[in-house]
């Protein structure tokens, strides 16, 4: 659906992940000081195709939201951004000039957009061509700025304050103050057949998605095409897509397309508002005034982890695939929660006076603060990370008890990479752990998409859970779902070279530390190792 360009640049455009500063493209979350305003040319290299030319402005924006106006970081002064249209193999040239006070990227703290990428000229979709096609960017608002709810959790060292309303295309909808004028509106006729695109780019909220009285049928996800499943809710994580095709076969009426928070944590404090746009039906008459109010779906409950087990059961490969094998690297990796003592003559937001941590394997994952990791490994720049992270957690316990020993709450901070040598099958097992709380965790790998073999509850047990694979078509994506006191299974090849980033996709387990890194090292052909930084990448 969303296909890639080459293989050097296509994670960076299925994600839209564009870095609008003067860093590395492989640094995240680096301290915005170090960040001047800076002019960039993003290319996106096609063979025997289109050139499109973008120009984006990053900009301050005054946008009226849930009865106030706030200054927001925008695009070219949209909300949300630019939607950039191409066909397979297209070359896409972006000129950004960030005038914005931060650092950004092009999906995340208001700055987001669509990238839509169709089949080549002459193909076509693995299914009858739609008659329109629609994208539906998920989102949130805050009634402040989001950079200041960010920098105030990580100085108190608590959760993050809640969002203040889910958005579709940017609008609350309905069911929030000063919202209704402005509900995100769809006309569509009866017994046309669209493609809608979802997109999640929400930073802390995985979210179901639900259509009055309207089946929905996944073709694609994160960018992979499925084998169609037919379904009456989706769920979506922070960075992940679903396209579905929705026959208009109800009566002329209008119907709400409704979107709410899946939350998994125990008593965790989360957004508990509903976000809508509305399908209306044209029905080529002189429509009442005022309309019809809008049919409801059915969602499911804010916790229903069975109702996203269902929806991820659903999700295959069209066909029969070659998973790759056999294995080179058995990785077994816990992802979940912990604690860190407050520092001394501190107050902390935490449980008892301590500061919410994440981990994987124990470690906490620490953003270098100057040199980024692909600026140090491509230099041999000592000092900025170790290649020491480890391949199994470094205790093994009942990872999903229900009273985990308080001792194991105190992960240890590191910049550590896993080094893998090009071409070598991964194979990894995500287990999620319940200190402090357990919650789904949609963990996601700069640079790869993988085949996810298995999911399950409790602690991966391979006596049992290896009987479980799907060799025959397991879904391929680039972001898993570790279910909440659960596992997942993932395998990919390691044919990328450089330095990818694995982290979960709620923002704020990331800023806790919930990352880790893997460094692949450079194979013995001329396209199977690390570029050169451009001539033109301005220094640090």
């Amino acid at each position: 659906m969303m296909r890639c360009l080459k293989e050097f640049t296509c994670k960076l455009v299925k994600e839209a992940e564009i870095t609008m500063s003067n860093k590395d493209p492989s640094e995240v979350g680096a301290p915005s000081h170090q960040l001047p305003h800076a002019l960039n040319s993003l290319l996106f290299y096609g063979i025997d195709a289109e050139v499109q030319h973008h120009d984006f402005v990053v900009q301050e924006t005054p946008v009226k939201r849930l009865c106030a106006a706030h200054n927001i970081i925008t695009v070219n002064g949209q909300f949300p951004g630019p939607t950039i249209e191409v066909k397979n193999g297209d070359t896409i040239i972006i000129n950004v000039v960030n005038q914005a006070r931060y650092n950004v990227t092009l999906h995340w703290a208001t700055v987001y957009g669509a990238l839509i990428i169709r089949p080549k000229e002459n193909t076509s979709y693995p299914f009858a061509m739609p008659k329109r096609e629609i994208p539906l960017i998920l989102g949130e608002w805050w009634d402040r700025n989001p950079i200041d709810v960010v920098r105030e959790a990580t100085r108190t060292g608590g959760s993050p304050n809640i969002s203040d309303a889910f958005t579709i295309n940017g609008q609350p909808g309905d069911l929030y103050n000063c919202s209704h004028k402005e509900t995100t509106v769809i006309p569509v006729k009866a017994g046309e057949t669209n493609l809608l695109r979802f997109i999640n780019a929400a930073l802390n909220n995985e979210l179901f998605v639900a259509i009055a009285n309207h089946k929905m049928t996944v073709v694609a996800t994160d960018a992979s095409y499925t084998k169609p499943f037919t379904t009456s809710v989706l769920m979506l994580a922070p960075g992940q897509t679903t396209d579905v095709l929705v026959t208009m076969d109800q009566p002329l009426s209008r119907y709400y397309i409704a979107a709410r928070a899946y939350a998994s944590a125990k008593n965790v404090a989360f957004d508990n508002t509903t976000t809508t746009a509305i399908l209306e039906y044209d029905c080529g008459c002189a429509q009442p005034a005022p309309p019809p109010p809008p049919i409801f779906p059915a969602l499911p409950a804010y916790n229903d982890t069975a109702a996203v087990s269902a929806f991820n059961a659903g999700i295959k490969s069209p066909s029969s695939v070659e998973v790759p094998g056999p294995v080179d690297e058995n990785l077994f990796f816990t992802v979940g929660l912990g604690l860190f003592d407050c520092p001394k003559g501190k107050t902390c937001d935490g449980p008892n006076n301590s500061r919410f941590a994440a981990s994987m394997n124990n470690v906490s994952f620490v953003f270098p603060g100057v040199t980024s990791l692909l600026q140090a490994h491509y230099h041999r720049l000592p000092g900025v990370f170790t290649t020491d992270f480890p391949a199994v957690p470094p205790v093994a316990f009942d990872y999903t008890a229900e009273n985990v020993s308080s001792g194991l709450s105190q992960p240890v901070e590191g910049t550590k990479v896993y080094k893998l040598k090009y071409g070598s099958v991964v194979q990894l097992v995500l287990q999620g752990t319940n200190i402090v709380t357990g919650e789904n965790h949609p963990i996601h790998i700069h640079g790869y998409d993988f085949y996810i073999l298995a999911e399950g509850f409790g602690n991966f047990n391979p006596a049992k859970d290896n009987a479980k694979f799907n060799l025959v078509d397991p879904p391929m994506r680039n972001t898993v779902g570790v279910p909440v006191n659960g596992w997942a299974v993932i395998r990919f090849v390691a044919n990328n070279p450089g330095i990818w980033l694995m982290h979960c996709h709620l923002d704020v387990h990331i800023t806790w530390g919930l990352a880790m890194a893997f460094l692949v090292e450079n194979g013995e052909a001329e396209l199977q190792s690390l570029e050169s930084p451009p001539l033109d990448l301005p220094a640090c």
